[in-house]
C-alpha cells in the first residue's frame, strides 16, 4: 500500500472507519424516520453557482461541484417537501487542520419552514446522534465536556461581531478586514462549553438568502467546540432577486481576478416554483472530529488524496 505524508496506524483507521460508517447510518435513519427522501444529483456540473470566495476544481466537462445546493434546490421544485443528500464535495485551495479540497457534506432541505426550525433539527441530529455514542447530552472533545442540552444559544452576529471587535459589522466588511476579524476576534469568543449559532448575517455575506430587513438576511452558522460545523438560512426564492445577486457576486469575482460563472436559467426557473423553504449544509467531515474527538480533519477520513502519494 502507498503511504503519504501523514499516514496512521491500521488499527486506528480500522476504528474510524467502522465507527464514522456507524455514524452515517444514524444521521440516514433520522432523516427517513422524519420523512425526508435521500436523493443523489450530479457531482459534475456545468457551472457552479457564483460565489466570490468558492472556487471548485475544473473537470473534463465542467467543475467538481463545491456543494450540491443548485441541484438539490431544483429537485425540490419537482415537488419533494423534504430531501437530503450525503455527499463528496471539492473547493479549491481549502486544506489544513479542518480544511480538505475534497470533503463530505450532508445538505437537506425542507418545504414550507424557515431558519428557525432548521436551527431545531441540528438540535435534535447532532443531540440523539451524541446520545446514541455518548449515552447521554454531554460529550468530550479536546478536553472540553460540552453539553448539548436544548436549546442551544441564538447570538445575534451584528452585536456579537460588535462586542468582541470593538467595530460596526458593515463597516469591516467595506473595509476589507471582515474575515480576519471573524477569525481572530469573534470566533474564539463563542461558548466552547455549549454549542451556539451566529445568527441574522448581514446582507452583503449571505447571497442565497432571503432577507429579514433591507440589511439582514435569516441566516445563520452553527458552532461547537470552537469548530463551524453548518451554515443554513430561509431560501431566496425570488429568481429576479436571485438574479441580481448572482450578478453581484459575478462582479466581486471580476475585481478579485476570478472567472466569470454563467447563471443558470433553470435554477432560476426551478426556485421560483417553490414558495417557502429552508436549507442546512453541515460538514460531516468536522462533525466526525467532535463525535470521534480528534483534532485534525484528515484523521477521520478512511482514506486521503495523499495517502495515495507513492
Amino acid at each position: 500500500m502507498s503511504r503519504g505524508q501523514n499516514r496512521i496506524e491500521d488499527g486506528f483507521r480500522l476504528r474510524i472507519i467502522e465507527k464514522r460508517a456507524g455514524i452515517l447510518r444514524l444521521v440516514r435513519e433520522f432523516f427517513q424516520k422524519k420523512g425526508y427522501v435521500e436523493v443523489e444529483t450530479p457531482i459534475l456540473i456545468p457551472y457552479p453557482i457564483p460565489e466570490a470566495n468558492i472556487d471548485p476544481p475544473k473537470a473534463e466537462g465542467g467543475y467538481l461541484h463545491p456543494s450540491p445546493e443548485l441541484c438539490m434546490k431544483m429537485v425540490l421544485s419537482c415537488g419533494l417537501k423534504k430531501i437530503y443528500q450525503i455527499t463528496r464535495c471539492f473547493r479549491k485551495g481549502e486544506e489544513g487542520r479542518y480544511h480538505m479540497v475534497e470533503f463530505t457534506m450532508l445538505e437537506f432541505y425542507e418545504q414550507d419552514k424557515g431558519y428557525y426550525s432548521m436551527m431545531e433539527l441540528l438540535e435534535e441530529l447532532i443531540g440523539e446522534l451524541v446520545l446514541n455514542i455518548e449515552g447521554k447530552e454531554k460529550i468530550n472533545y479536546r478536553g472540553f465536556q460540552i453539553d448539548l442540552t436544548p436549546p442551544w444559544p441564538r447570538i445575534p452576529f451584528g452585536e456579537f461581531f460588535q462586542r468582541t471587535t470593538g467595530l460596526n459589522l458593515e463597516k469591516a466588511i467595506e473595509e476589507n478586514i471582515f474575515e480576519d476579524l471573524l477569525t481572530s476576534k469573534v470566533e474564539p469568543s463563542l461558548p466552547v462549553l455549549r454549542p451556539s449559532f451566529l445568527v441574522d448575517y448581514p446582507a452583503q455575506l449571505a447571497s442565497l438568502a432571503r432577507l429579514k430587513d433591507p440589511h439582514t438576511a435569516e441566516r445563520f452558522e452553527l458552532y461547537m467546540g470552537g469548530l463551524e460545523l453548518a451554515n443554513g438560512f430561509s431560501e431566496l426564492l425570488d429568481p429576479h432577486e436571485q438574479l441580481r445577486r448572482f450578478v453581484a457576486e459575478n462582479e466581486k469575482r471580476a475585481s478579485m481576478g476570478k472567472e466569470i460563472y454563467p447563471i443558470s436559467e433553470s435554477f432560476l426557473s426551478a426556485i421560483s416554483k417553490i414558495d417557502k423553504a429552508a436549507g442546512v449544509a453541515l460538514g460531516i467531515d468536522r462533525l466526525m472530529m467532535i463525535l470521534l474527538n480528534q483534532d485534525e480533519i484528515s484523521l477521520v477520513q478512511p482514506l486521503t488524496y495523499k495517502d495515495l502519494i507513492p
